[in-house]
């Protein structure tokens, strides 16, 4: 299974964000890679939008997910990527979408954890999302979808690891800051650990997020990182042999003595 990691900075003009899609897209297929995986915001970003994002979203969100539909199909490759969905209120959720190489949507995950923190207030313009995220079937892999400040939640990676995922499908938009970027590979690299599981992180880079997308392997050993390049995309091998290799002589999973019952507070 070849997995991509995509960053770039997408702005308000999503006619533009789609052509960088379409070019990041292109350049996986041509290394061979089965799933890309795209940032927490790579239909639109919000930065300026204040009363307008409900009324775009509306317009966007369908064209969003039928580009991404027929990109996958004639590609040939799964796509998972960020926008903004519309749910009937002024506060759309943030959405992962999941399309299939035949260019089915499989899923769609509404953010759980919205990221109020740090003076930032996520949810004064997005409704979170009511349900844990899903494990989803691609090209023969089973792929737990994160959603950013999710990262900071080990529970719910867990909880993925539990339904079955094999790779941790992270799409964020990381803000910049002091130690953000300290923050984000740490956070990456423990849930992998944590997990022995591989991880696939994209990350918007702009001024205001660090980019700093990366693979991460079971024992948290960075296989693929794009630091900051400004549209940049990579290919990464995941083998499931390895998967099994690390746990075999690092069984914490089996080893652990807690069960954990998950559900998701109002």
């Amino acid at each position: 299974m070849r997995v991509a990691i995509a960053q770039f900075g997408p702005t308000t003009d999503t006619t533009a964000n789609l052509a960088a899609i379409d070019r990041l897209t292109a350049h996986a297929a041509a290394d061979s890679a089965d799933v890309i995986v795209f940032p927490e915001e790579a239909m639109l970003s919000v930065d300026g939008l204040d009363h307008r994002l409900s009324e775009l979203v509306d317009l966007q969100w369908p064209l969003f997910e039928a580009h991404l539909s027929g990109l996958a199909e004639s590609h040939d490759i799964a796509i998972i990527a960020g926008g903004y969905e519309p749910n009937g209120t002024s506060r759309p959720n943030n959405t992962l979408v999941a399309v299939d190489s035949g260019g089915d949507v499989l899923t769609r995950y509404r953010k759980l954890h919205l990221y109020d923190a740090f003076a930032y207030r996520e949810s004064d313009y997005v409704t979170p999302g009511p349900t844990l995220p899903p494990v989803v079937d691609l090209a023969g892999l089973r792929i737990g979808l994160v959603n950013c400040y999710d990262l900071r939640f080990p529970e719910l990676t867990r909880h993925l690891i539990s339904q079955g995922a094999e790779l941790i499908s992270v799409s964020a938009a990381w803000m910049s800051g002091h130690r953000k970027a300290d923050h984000w590979e740490t956070l990456v690299r423990a849930r992998a650990i944590e997990n022995t599981v591989w991880v696939a992180a994209a990350g918007t880079i702009s001024s205001a997020c660090i980019g700093d997308s990366l693979v991460v392997d079971p024992l948290g050993v960075v296989k693929a990182a794009l630091g900051d390049e400004p549209e940049a995309v990579v290919t990464v091998e995941i083998s499931t042999a390895r998967t099994q290799a690390v746990r075999s002589v690092l069984p914490a999973l089996d080893n652990r003595r807690i069960e954990l019952t998950m559900t998701v507070t109002s």
